[in-house]
């Protein structure tokens, strides 16, 4: 088994399949996890905690059910970043603050319980912002360390840029897996709002808060996926939309009905980027004979998005940290910058804004309905200089709506910096949108996997 890259080399699917033949163990695909963090520049930066031993502990219950059951199951021995604001029973839960520096919560976040139960191993805690708002912490962009790698689910994007895991867990209120996945050049997928549970997991924003992962390989997306989501008649909602044939796949004999978005961004960024996006969506239309693109027209409200997201935003983290508040000295400016704002937002101001969220998610659910994907660009271009702001993008209009997103590693800057294509579709079209990328992957419009950094 070849080491140099870590998982550059070994997908998720391919390591599946060597364990069903007896071509691999567990042990193996540990170690290299272990290798592979311990020769990467930056690793460190991208982990809160990586322990060996215990990763070596889960390969060892691995091979032990492998005894005893034969075949593995979905993520048998595949490790897994945890962004450090989802409970882990063995390993503290300290989310990016002094204030709770070796809280152990003493039980796995849902979704950690999942992917365990499928076999995963936890492969640590990856660096992730303050509380997961917008403090920058170590990780380092694994392409240049003079830039952001994102913000809060930057040390889950670095740690699979780098190679060391094949999947890690972020979370997106905003654009957090997007963003990192964009400038760190490897894929993410934010599910539809709700379809992955979030108990056990830090909470910042009720009505915004997404699960989701980042992703080296764009063939082992929907395994992880489907390991996460919730399924069944307990959620009738999701189900119902999931169990409709053409919600879940593109008819056959039909062209792809795909949406090209511009809009109240577009003028704000970078020209290498709108010329980049034009010049692919040019591309996409040569498929004439699979595809139908017409631009996207997004209304006058869409254009608030961004004013609506701050209001609901910042009055919830008002909320939800108003003891870490009375610590000033151990919260950084930039959250009590935040709070401060939203101790300043009237209830009434803040209840029109969730009414204005419901409004434009309902807006954008029949927008959407008419297209199987809309794209646009994942960032305003490749990743500014840490401390810089990021530029406004469309990830936040989509999280704010609860439409499913995938961010895909398909561009380079001037700079030879990467930056992504953002693929968006209707709420709990989740699988539609999953086909959509699949068929952008066989007709080379998306790459196989995402590429090693290569410092300049």
């Amino acid at each position: 088994m070849s080491r140099t890259n870590g998982f550059f080399d070994h997908s998720a699917e391919s390591l599946i399949r060597g364990l069903r033949k007896g071509a691999i163990s567990p042990r193996e695909i540990a170690s290299l996890c272990i290798e592979r963090f311990a020769q990467a520049e930056g690793a460190a930066n991208a982990f809160v905690l990586f322990d060996p031993e215990k990763i070596m502990e889960q390969a060892a219950r691995s091979e032990e059910y492998l005894k005893k059951n034969g075949a593995p199951r979905n993520l048998e021995a595949i490790p897994v970043g945890v962004k450090d604001i989802f409970n882990t029973k063995d390993y503290p839960t300290q989310m990016g603050s002094p204030l709770w520096k070796g809280f152990t919560p003493g039980n796995d976040a849902r979704v950690v319980h999942t992917i365990r139960l499928a076999g995963a191993v936890v492969a640590g805690k990856t660096e992730t912002a303050e509380f997961a708002v917008h403090e920058l912490g170590r990780a380092i962009n694994p392409h240049d360390a003079r830039r952001t790698p994102g913000t809060s689910s930057s040390g889950s994007a670095a740690a699979v840029c780098l190679g060391v895991v094949p999947y890690a867990l972020g979370t997106q209120t905003a654009g957090s897996i997007v963003r990192p996945a964009s400038f760190c050049g490897v894929y993410g997928c934010k599910p539809s709002y709700g379809l992955v549970p979030r108990t056990g997991v830090l909470k910042t924003t009720d009505t915004m808060d997404s699960i989701g992962f980042l992703a080296l390989h764009f063939e082992d997306m929907l395994r992880l996926f489907e390991e996460m989501r919730v399924h069944g008649r307990n959620y009738p909602l999701s189900n119902a939309a999931f169990l409709d044939p053409e919600r879940r796949r593109k008819p056959a004999g039909r062209r792809w009905k795909v949406g090209f978005l511009k809009g109240f961004l577009w003028d704000r960024m970078p020209e290498y980027a709108r010329d980049s996006l034009l010049e692919w969506a040019r591309k996409l239309a040569e498929n004439a004979a699979d595809v139908e693109v017409e631009e996207v027209e997004l209304s006058r409200s869409a254009e608030r998005a961004h004013e609506i997201h701050a209001t609901i935003y910042n009055k919830n983290l008002s909320y939800y940290f108003q003891e870490e508040y009375r610590k000033r000295n151990l919260v950084s400016e930039t959250l009590k910058s935040l709070m401060e704002s939203g101790f300043s937002i009237q209830p009434e101001r803040y209840l029109n804004a969730l009414k204005e969220q419901e409004s434009l998610s309902a807006e954008m659910d029949g927008l959407l309905r008419s297209y199987d994907a809309v794209i646009s660009l994942s960032t305003a271009g490749d990743a500014p200089l840490r401390g810089e702001v990021e530029t406004d993008d469309y990830a936040l209009l989509w999280t704010m709506t609860h439409t499913p997103v995938v961010s895909a590693p398909v561009f380079v800057s001037p700079n030879g910096l990467p930056f992504g294509l953002q693929l968006t579709a209707r709420r709990y079209n989740d699988l539609l949108l999953l086909d959509f990328a699949s068929f952008l992957r066989s007709v080379g419009m998306i790459p196989e996997k995402a590429e090693p950094p290569v410092r300049g």
